[in-house]
């Protein structure tokens, strides 16, 4: 006999992630052998709200017709780290407006939190309010995460590997991610535009000399969607000894998920190794 959570849990879910002029869209249905894993970009216009484009999407896109009984949607957006012991969830507006005082001039947002336990810390980001409507008015069972928190926590473990400190980089949505983990907390965390391969390698220098890691014996590892990533490789090479590329299939032992072309680092991290 079939429980119910068992005939749950081997429905169809689906997996979207929003961001800035972007929508990913992740079928997952184990039942498929064939295909248990089904990804499609959705073509966005650029000239009308993202909120618009879901409700375009949600009334043209085949994947979009089914009745999914699970949806996870990953926001992309700015996030403020606060220490587990120092949140208050009635104060994360005030935290999030204080921290980014430019958010209050952009369209109405609602700040969301997801909790990193293994790093001690929330993660604070904003959604705006017409597409958070949108999401909630189609979907009954909807989880709201920050999408860079499945990378965050899988780099955080894989820090552990030999006994080298460790600075990593993960490239997305032309951003570039920067981290570094101490003990069971973010040593460092911040976010840089990264339109240009020059600009990159300025970010992850001065980061590495600001946390005073060795030339010879640390390591820098680069990760996600890379712009020029072999020169980049090349001119961090030319000052770090042990700069490298995560290659997601090696690293993921050449997971189904990691041979779908253009699927996004955090959204595969998220099917391999869970959020």
């Amino acid at each position: 006999m079939t429980t119910t959570n068992e005939h749950i849990s081997a429905r169809p879910r689906l997996m979207m992630r929003l961001s800035r002029g972007r929508l990913d869209l992740v079928s997952l249905d184990p039942a498929n052998n064939e295909r248990p894993i089904d990804y499609q970009p959705y073509s966005v216009n650029s000239g009308i709200s993202m909120a618009a484009n879901l409700r375009e999407a949600l009334r043209t896109c085949e994947m979009l017709q089914y009745s999914y009984q699970r949806v996870i949607a990953m926001i992309d957006a700015q996030a403020l780290m606060v220490p587990v012991d120092l949140y208050h969830e009635s104060q994360k507006e005030t935290l999030y407006q204080h921290a980014f005082p430019s958010s209050a001039n952009h369209q109405p947002s609602t700040i969301l939190d997801t909790v990193v336990p293994d790093l001690n810390c929330v993660a604070l980001y904003p959604i705006n309010r017409d597409l958070k409507q949108v999401i909630d008015e189609h979907f009954t069972d909807v989880r709201y995460l920050c999408a860079g928190s499945p990378v965050w926590r899988y780099l955080y473990r894989r820090s552990f590997t030999g006994v080298r400190s460790k600075l990593y980089g993960y490239f997305h949505d032309q951003q570039l991610d920067i981290l570094s983990y101490q003990q069971n907390r973010f040593k460092f965390y911040n976010s840089f535009s990264a339109t240009h391969m020059q600009d990159s390698l300025y970010y992850l220098l001065y980061v590495w000399n600001q946390l005073n890691l060795k030339q010879e014996q640390d390591e820098l590892h680069i990760v996600g969607d890379i712009p020029e990533r072999e020169e980049l490789l090349e001119q961090l090479r030319r000052y770090i000894k042990r700069a490298y590329i995560i290659n997601p299939s090696g690293d993921f032992n050449r997971s189904p998920a990691t041979q779908i072309q253009g699927l996004p680092y955090d959204m595969m991290t998220m099917i391999v190794k869970g959020r």
